[in-house]
């Protein structure tokens, strides 16, 4: 029973006196603490005592596009960590190819009668992909929250790193260090944050007094071999620095470079986007803008519980500010 009460008031935060409070039924506890210590002897697989049996744990959904980028899992973690905090649970859905679809969770979410659902990343960023599904979310009055630039009419809280200022800086680093021929590897021509980028590396082209043609533009699937295939063709036309939408993609390019015999940053300059972990551990340690995930997450939980209890929340986007970590994969363009 002590061991019990331990890990419970640990996973929580509060003291063990707390958490025999709430299991005994006792006064003098919030309803917030109250769900998190009813959560969190769920999550620990520990039964609930016979009086509190009957309350089902509220239900939140996470649906993530996959968890082959690291910046998924983080997200993951912050935002499940905030969940219990405010008594609820997370419940994970991760896309696979061929697998369940993002709509086919959402249905599934709506069986369970879930509180609330947190989007980061999916289908709401991209132009042409399937939008049924988060009307109908709108139509049942589920709270929603989405961390990623949004197609416009949606009509949900939207939280996003500013993309524009993620180019903007990255540009700026290239330019400074004697770049003139960078390129982009970014999403898909309807993915709205790559359309973003795509409109802050022209602005800054034109603002240094040049143009960005369109054969210094890669389109690539958000992965490692993506991003290999897109910067082998940059590389071809001889671009010295290519800024990525991602960190996979970012390490494709790498890989790219290196296939060509080309030395990453001797030859080639590379940046990336997220700063995803391990990128500290790559060779060389990858420049990449950070997003500032704990930050975003935890908005993104704060809106939702808002949402849950009945306030009115702006159906606007909140913008987070990126910031450039430069490492080892930026350097000045080789001589000639």
């Amino acid at each position: 029973m002590t061991r019990r009460l331990a890990q419970v008031a640990k996973k929580v935060g509060v003291s063990e006196a707390t958490v025999s409070r709430v299991l005994n039924g006792k006064p003098g506890v919030s309803d917030a603490t109250r769900q998190a210590v009813l959560s969190a002897l769920d999550v620990l697989g520990y039964e609930r005592p016979t009086q509190l049996r009957g309350e089902r744990a509220r239900l939140v959904g996470l649906v993530l596009p996959e968890l082959q980028n690291p910046i998924f899992p983080a997200f993951a973690e912050v935002i499940g960590g905030a969940l219990a905090q405010q008594g609820l649970t997370p419940v994970l859905c991760t896309q696979t190819k061929g697998g369940v679809s993002e709509a086919d969770y959402v249905e599934l979410l709506l069986q369970q009668q879930v509180s609330g659902v947190v989007f980061a990343g999916g289908l709401f960023a991209q132009a042409d992909a399937p939008h049924d599904h988060y009307r109908l979310l709108a139509e049942r009055n589920i709270p929603v929250v989405l961390i990623n630039a949004s197609i416009e009419n949606l009509d949900f809280p939207c939280i996003a790193c500013d993309d524009a200022v993620a180019v903007e800086q990255s540009w700026r680093h290239l330019a400074s260090l004697g770049h003139e021929r960078i390129g982009l590897v970014l999403g898909p021509s309807d993915h709205i944050p790559s359309r973003r980028k795509l409109a802050a590396a022209r602005q800054a082209a034109e603002a240094a007094g040049t143009e960005l043609p369109d054969a210094s533009v890669e389109r690539a699937m958000f992965s490692l071999e993506g991003g290999q295939a897109a910067a082998a063709r940059l590389l071809e036309r001889g671009v010295t620095g290519i800024i990525c939408a991602s960190d996979p993609l970012a390490l494709g390019a790498v890989r790219a470079a290196r296939r060509r015999g080309l030395h990453v940053p001797d030859d080639v300059s590379v940046i990336g986007y997220d700063d995803s972990a391990f990128m500290t551990c790559t060779e060389p340690p990858l420049t990449t803008v950070r997003q500032p995930i704990e930050a975003m997450g935890r908005a993104a939980v704060d809106l939702l519980c808002a949402q849950i209890q009945g306030t009115e929340v702006p159906h606007g986007e909140l913008l987070f500010e990126p910031e450039l970590v430069v490492r080892g994969s930026t350097a000045q363009p080789a001589a000639g």
